[in-house]
């Protein structure tokens, strides 16, 4: 005797009125504008004031990139008649720029800034998860002396730096007027260490033992298992680092010999005391400093969000 026919089993609609389309109290999945400050798709008071106040902030923030923007393409620029929308348009600006030798100090910050990037993660990786995956005696000092260095101003530090990159300590090198002296200053940096520290810690330590029951060691456990858990906090630490050491101005400027050694923000100071280049040139310059960061940004926005999310969220 065969079994009776048992209809599939059917979501229930919501109740509504024939051939009335639900309405908004009815929906059981949000509508694309239902965000949590109750954007709404219906145009009313709310919704302009909202609209006005977006519109607010992106000028407070767009404003000052147009304007070094229209500056940098317009033919007699000056501070006190600077625009959004650039007039008599020209290149020359980019081009001064260039006589000025601002490829040279921008290629300067390229491998300065790509060098001691790649150090800087090296090295907050590894101390990261030395201090969030293993215990030892005197870690808590070892923490806090990462966060003192964050306390102190570059400034205080200076002369004493200064000193050490002429005459390294035991190896008696000079490291002034090479990408070095500015390397290795920055390759290590407190923040990085922290943010790495803690997302470390939050990786369930079961999966470490199950890990080191397949025979994993210990730089293969950091390489396979631990650090693609972190690639958001990557992320963060790989756009702010950049942004940290792209707009270093002291350091560069006290571990050079030469203007030669400059990178290109100390260049920028240059071409604004010049007295044969106007406010346009500098805003050239200005705006070719502003590239890298761009694209960093903008290749790494992503994980820069999902690990800022992720570290709010955290716990």
């Amino acid at each position: 005797m065969s079994a009776p026919a048992v209809d599939p089993v059917r979501t229930p609609l919501p109740a509504t009125s024939a051939g009335r389309p639900p309405r908004r109290a009815d929906r059981t999945t949000p509508a694309r504008f239902d965000t949590a400050l109750g954007w709404s798709d219906r145009p009313g008071v709310a919704w302009a004031l909202r609209l006005l106040l977006c519109a607010v902030a992106l000028g407070v923030f767009a404003a000052p990139f147009l304007t070094i923007l229209s500056g940098a393409f317009t033919r007699h620029a000056s501070g006190s008649s600077l625009s959004f929308l650039p007039h008599d348009s020209t290149l020359q600006n980019f081009t001064v720029a260039g006589q000025r030798g601002i490829w040279d100090y921008f290629t300067n910050s390229l491998v300065i800034a790509g060098g001691a990037l790649l150090l800087q993660l090296a090295v907050s990786v590894l101390a990261a998860y030395a201090l969030a995956r293993h215990r030892f005696r005197g870690q808590a000092l070892v923490l806090t002396l990462f966060m003192l260095t964050m306390m102190l101003p570059e400034e205080v530090i200076a002369i004493p730096l200064s000193l050490v990159l002429g005459h390294v300590p035991v190896l008696g090198l000079d490291l002034k007027g090479t990408a070095w002296g500015v390397i290795l200053p920055l390759g290590a940096w407190g923040f990085s260490v922290m943010l790495l520290t803690e997302f470390m810690k939050d990786i369930p330590v079961e999966i470490e033992e199950a890990a080191r029951l397949d025979g994993v060691g210990e730089f293969r456990m950091l390489w396979q298992v631990v650090l693609p858990l972190c690639k958001p906090a990557l992320g963060v630490a790989g756009v702010l680092g950049f942004v940290m050491i792209w707009d270093q101005y002291l350091l560069p400027l006290i571990a050079s010999k030469d203007p030669t050694d400059y990178t290109v923000t100390v260049a920028l100071s240059v071409l604004r005391t010049d007295p044969e280049v106007g406010s346009g040139v500098v805003l050239a310059g200005a705006v070719i400093a502003l590239v890298p960061s761009l694209i960093v940004y903008l290749l790494l926005q992503r994980s820069l969000v999902t690990g800022i999310a992720a570290g709010a969220t955290k716990g």
